[in-house]
């Protein structure tokens, strides 16, 4: 079923429709599709926060402007909220996940492949979730968002038994009653949210208020820290967190939008990929790497600390971070003992260690079953003349080659697709990326 109507906003005219669409349970879910005037230059999907609907406020002003600026935008209640059919207490994050799943699916099967996610509060997690499992997906906003799940347990802290059964709570939220499951809380403690940020093969925005006293500034630190690049991170100063000033909304949106174009291929490009014509993998990482290297990051407040054995002999060091430890020397013919790898085998390992880690991840995420990985990593030094894919032919360059013995078993397009992600490990990202390094000597009393 669908209804449409016309809507101008400011000047931009767009096309509202109400359309429903099967959830992941079976049950018909209520949407709202924002199209805008013409050709859209992109399409999304808007998921709303906790126990919300799509009709509150940041969720339709952020999908209102986001047409305005040309994306055609899909906002639709999770199963058993707003006019969504289903039962609320038999939902989990796992079955929001599963919604927007199955939403990205009915978008691109009656309008477009999905590229852009937007989540607000809590439905920022089930974005970062979700676009794990939407292959089209290729930048992710998170808006007021918890790091994880497991944020809104503080707002069950009262649940209590419900007459419904032993499985299921009664809660009072926003001074609204809800029944939910006992299944939910299980559900959202067994969430590898950190994992997921990590491996997320796709670019992630975060936007957050300094002012925000429902989901704290701290939650965006730890999104953004977790993610690798490209990432970026935008304050939404002065702000709540439902962006009850349209001011706000609009803001956000704005940026949104600018920042998605980098990531989003165009659509004649995209039409073109359908019918077996150009490839748009190639400007879409170009264009992730200009970002990328144009971001200002956090410092980590984790480190290594890195101490000298002995100041009169030898250039043994013992590193610490968190419980381990590890030392590290140089061979003998340079003057050291060799009671440990020197610092570039150091460096090369954590390239290794991360491109296998990441693999596996990603493996997993994607239910593929194979034997152990091994990755050889070797570094050298070459004239810049003998590089055919550098941009520059002066001088000399670092050169880091890395091969990576998988599983014969793998198929070629297995293959294929790890070779891809081991490219975006984060310490592969790390080293290709713009790294400033700013040293300082610590006060005498320290």
């Amino acid at each position: 079923m669908q209804q449409e109507q016309q809507a101008v906003r400011d000047g931009d005219r767009t096309t509202v429709r109400d359309v429903t669409f099967p959830g992941a349970t079976g049950a018909d879910l209520s949407a709202t599709l924002e199209l805008p005037d013409g050709r859209p230059r992109g399409y999304a999907i808007m998921a709303h926060c906790f126990t919300c609907s799509s009709d509150a406020h940041a969720t339709t002003r952020i999908s209102q402007q986001l047409a305005g600026r040309g994306y055609a935008v899909l906002r639709f209640d999770f199963t058993g909220l707003g006019d969504s059919g289903g039962d609320f207490a038999e939902t989990t994050f796992t079955t929001n996940v599963e919604d927007l799943v199955a939403a990205a699916r009915w978008m691109g099967r009656e309008w477009g492949q999905v590229g852009l996610l937007v989540g607000h509060s809590f439905g920022g997690p089930a974005v970062v979730a979700a676009a794990g499992q939407i292959d089209s997906v290729r930048a992710v906003s998170t808006i007021g968002a918890p790091a994880s799940p497991e944020h809104v347990q503080h707002l069950l802290a009262d649940a209590r038994p419900s007459e419904q059964g032993e499985d299921r709570l009664r809660v009072d939220i926003g001074g609204r009653p809800f029944v939910i499951g006992r299944q939910f809380l299980h559900d959202i403690s067994e969430q590898s949210q950190t994992e997921r940020l990590r491996t997320l093969d796709a670019a992630i925005l975060v936007l957050h208020s300094p002012q925000d006293q429902v989901v704290g500034i701290e939650e965006a630190a730890t999104i953004f820290a977790a993610a690798g690049h490209p990432r970026s991170f935008v304050s939404l100063d002065g702000a709540d967190h439902l962006l009850s000033d349209p001011a706000d909304a609009e803001f956000a949106a704005g940026i949104v939008a600018a920042w998605a174009g980098r990531y989003l291929p165009d659509p004649v490009t995209a039409a073109a990929d359908v019918t077996g014509g150009q490839d748009e993998a190639a400007p879409r990482e170009e264009a992730a790497q200009a970002v990328a290297t144009a971001q200002v990051t956090q410092p980590v407040l984790e480190g290594v600390r890195v101490s000298e054995r002995a100041a009169d002999a030898g250039y043994a060091h013992t590193a610490e971070a968190g419980g381990h430890t590890w030392v590290l020397d140089e061979p003998t013919a340079a003057g050291g003992d060799d009671d440990g790898p020197d610092p570039y085998q150091v460096l090369l390992s954590a390239l290794g260690a991360c491109t296998s880690m990441t693999m596996r991840m990603y493996a997993r995420r994607k239910g593929w079953d194979y034997g152990t990985t091994t990755v050889t990593v070797r570094h050298s030094r070459i004239h810049a003349r003998d590089c055919q894919e550098c941009e520059t032919t002066e001088g000399r360059l670092e050169r880091i080659d890395r091969s990576i013995a998988v599983d014969p078993a793998l198929s070629e397009e297995q293959r294929e697709a790890l070779l891809r992600i081991a490219d975006k490990c984060p310490v592969h990202r790390t080293l290709t990326g713009t790294v400033e390094i700013f040293t300082e000597l610590e006060p005498e009393d320290a």
